[in-house]
Protein backbone atom coordinates (compact mmCIF):
# COMPACT_ATOMS: atom_id res chain seq x y z
CA UNK A 1 0.00 0.00 0.00
CA UNK A 2 1.35 3.31 -0.89
CA UNK A 3 0.18 6.68 0.82
CA UNK A 4 1.93 10.52 0.70
CA UNK A 5 3.81 12.43 2.93
CA UNK A 6 1.82 15.14 3.68
CA UNK A 7 2.25 18.76 5.25
CA UNK A 8 0.96 19.29 9.04
CA UNK A 9 1.85 22.52 10.33
CA UNK A 10 5.72 22.84 10.82
CA UNK A 11 6.27 18.93 10.00
CA UNK A 12 5.13 16.50 7.67
CA UNK A 13 3.60 13.15 8.52
CA UNK A 14 1.90 10.30 6.61
CA UNK A 15 -1.88 9.65 6.70
CA UNK A 16 -2.22 5.74 7.77
CA UNK A 17 -5.05 3.83 6.47
CA UNK A 18 -7.61 2.69 9.39
CA UNK A 19 -7.56 -0.65 8.20
CA UNK A 20 -4.07 -0.86 8.63
CA UNK A 21 -4.52 0.82 12.33
CA UNK A 22 -6.45 -1.91 13.16
CA UNK A 23 -4.63 -4.67 12.30
CA UNK A 24 -1.51 -3.37 14.29
CA UNK A 25 -4.22 -2.49 17.18
CA UNK A 26 -2.15 0.78 17.87
CA UNK A 27 -2.71 2.90 20.98
CA UNK A 28 -2.83 6.80 21.51
CA UNK A 29 1.19 6.25 20.91
CA UNK A 30 3.42 4.77 19.35
CA UNK A 31 7.59 4.58 18.93
CA UNK A 32 9.22 5.18 16.16
CA UNK A 33 12.41 3.91 15.03
CA UNK A 34 14.94 3.77 12.12
CA UNK A 35 16.68 1.07 10.90
CA UNK A 36 19.07 1.15 7.62
CA UNK A 37 17.20 4.07 6.20
CA UNK A 38 13.45 2.20 7.31
CA UNK A 39 10.86 3.40 9.19
CA UNK A 40 9.57 1.13 12.06
CA UNK A 41 6.13 2.18 13.35
CA UNK A 42 5.26 0.02 16.83
CA UNK A 43 2.81 0.44 19.57
CA UNK A 44 4.37 2.21 22.85
CA UNK A 45 5.80 0.04 25.29
CA UNK A 46 5.01 0.94 28.80
CA UNK A 47 8.17 -0.31 30.72
CA UNK A 48 6.00 0.06 34.04
CA UNK A 49 3.55 -2.05 33.45
CA UNK A 50 2.67 -5.25 35.87
CA UNK A 51 4.58 -3.40 38.36
CA UNK A 52 1.67 -3.81 40.72
CA UNK A 53 1.26 -7.36 40.49
CA UNK A 54 5.03 -8.34 41.11
CA UNK A 55 5.33 -6.48 44.06
CA UNK A 56 2.45 -7.65 45.37
CA UNK A 57 3.63 -11.41 44.66
CA UNK A 58 7.15 -10.35 46.23
CA UNK A 59 5.58 -9.12 49.16
CA UNK A 60 3.56 -12.74 49.73
CA UNK A 61 6.40 -14.61 49.99
CA UNK A 62 8.83 -12.36 52.39
CA UNK A 63 10.99 -11.12 49.34
CA UNK A 64 10.31 -6.80 49.34
CA UNK A 65 12.64 -6.07 52.71
CA UNK A 66 15.17 -3.58 52.50
CA UNK A 67 18.74 -3.85 51.29
CA UNK A 68 20.04 -0.94 52.66
CA UNK A 69 18.05 -1.78 56.22
CA UNK A 70 21.53 -0.98 58.05
CA UNK A 71 21.38 2.48 57.62
CA UNK A 72 18.92 3.42 59.85
CA UNK A 73 20.90 6.52 61.65
CA UNK A 74 20.00 9.67 60.34
CA UNK A 75 23.79 11.45 59.60
CA UNK A 76 24.39 14.91 61.67
CA UNK A 77 22.99 16.67 58.82
CA UNK A 78 19.88 14.96 58.63
CA UNK A 79 19.10 15.89 62.56
CA UNK A 80 20.23 19.21 62.45
CA UNK A 81 19.43 20.72 59.01
CA UNK A 82 16.41 18.97 57.69
CA UNK A 83 12.97 19.53 58.79
CA UNK A 84 10.39 16.84 58.00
Amino acid sequence: MRTSIVRIGNSQGIKIPKVLLEQCHFGADVELEIQDETLIIRSASFPRQGWDEKFKSMAAVGDDSLIDGGLDSQSSWDEDEWQW
